[in-house]
């Protein structure tokens, strides 16, 4: 039902940003190529994504565990094969990036205490109460990563959500880490 566009058949104000995709990649994802059909969209998803990855106190390990808890909450088949070949090319320890895959408890604390944070988040649509916030931060976690999880979780709305739209099809390098629901299978 949706175009996965290129340069050519994408809208003017898109062409940049897939440009800037083919640049900083090497690549432009099917995901990219679906949002190019709404600029304000694809640019506000780079933007949000961007701003995590570059901008945040949070190490790249603890970005990976908001994005994949994320993916995983939002059952999106895309996201998961993505940030699972992001996670192993970044040589972040297999059994942290297993537990994300499985909805299984994380062996290491801090990164559980994160976790949980990213899901209570996700599950009460920020309506967490003054509790689970201060075990956040009684984890090691500051008031200023609290509102910095929100970043990533607003970039993963717009890419879980069309995904799920889209039914977008994972990107050959990321086709080995296919991924389905523990629920589903």
């Amino acid at each position: 039902m949706f175009t996965y566009h290129t340069a050519k058949t994408a809208p003017q104000e898109s062409r940049a940003l897939l440009d800037q995709s083919q640049k900083t990649m090497g690549m432009v994802p099917n995901l990219h190529r679906l949002l190019a059909e709404a600029p304000a969209t694809y640019k506000t998803y780079n933007t949000a994504f961007g701003l995590f990855m570059k901008n945040t106190t949070l190490s790249p390990l603890e970005q990976q565990v908001v994005f994949m808890t994320a993916n995983f909450e939002n059952n999106c088949h895309y996201c998961v094969p993505g940030h699972t070949w992001m996670m192993h090319a970044g040589k972040m320890p297999e059994a942290v990036i297993e537990a994300l895959r499985e909805g299984t408890a994380i062996p290491d604390p801090k990164l559980q205490a994160l976790h949980d944070f990213a899901k209570a988040l996700l599950d009460q649509r920020g309506h967490i109460g003054d509790e689970k916030l201060q075990e956040f931060l009684d984890a090691g976690f500051t008031k200023r990563q609290a509102l910095e999880v929100l970043t990533g979780l607003a970039s993963k709305l717009i890419s879980n959500f069309t995904n799920a739209l889209a039914h977008t099809e994972p990107d050959a390098a990321f086709q080995k880490y296919a991924w389905q629901h523990p629920d589903e299978r």
